[in-house]
């Protein structure tokens, strides 16, 4: 196993619980290591996520995460990606979305977004508290996300 520096990652990531969000074992998650399993690190200070539901996805690559995160106002999520797609809706705040190879975003309530797998992304969460729901379909061995460099 691979040790990982605690981050904050994709609160769209985060938005979704995206911080150092892993899926992996507790004690593996405790230490910041890659781990097969259900549920994310414990979140940074600023963001809490709650995992809704989790579903292996038939075959044995996948597994599909939903999950509530909450990040607090001006919070900014480190650039990072994902082993699978990631799909936020914004239930209410907003931000800024920076997606490689896309213009930057500005996203509020209502709005939402898919990033595909590997895609390095970045959320600067807007002055107000921001509230997401985020569904995951990424493969089950790997962490659930991974730093990209700036």
């Amino acid at each position: 196993m691979l040790a990982r520096r605690r981050f904050i990652s994709c609160a769209i990531c985060s938005l979704a619980g995206f911080a150092a969000t892993q899926v992996g074992g507790s004690q593996a998650m405790a230490q910041g290591q890659a781990s097969p399993a259900a549920a994310p690190a414990a979140a940074p200070a600023g963001i809490s996520r709650k995992v809704l539901g989790r579903t292996d996805v038939p075959g044995d690559k996948y597994v599909a995460i939903l999950m509530e995160a909450e990040f607090d106002g001006g919070i900014k999520v480190a650039r990072h990606t994902h082993p699978g797609i990631e799909s936020i809706y914004l239930i209410s705040g907003g931000g800024v979305l920076s997606v490689k190879g896309q213009p930057d975003r500005t996203l509020a309530a209502g709005d939402g977004v898919q990033i595909p797998p590997e895609v390095p992304h970045a959320f600067q969460v807007g002055a107000d508290k921001t509230k997401a729901a985020i569904t995951y379909i990424v493969e089950k061995d790997k962490p659930l996300a991974t730093p990209a460099p700036e």
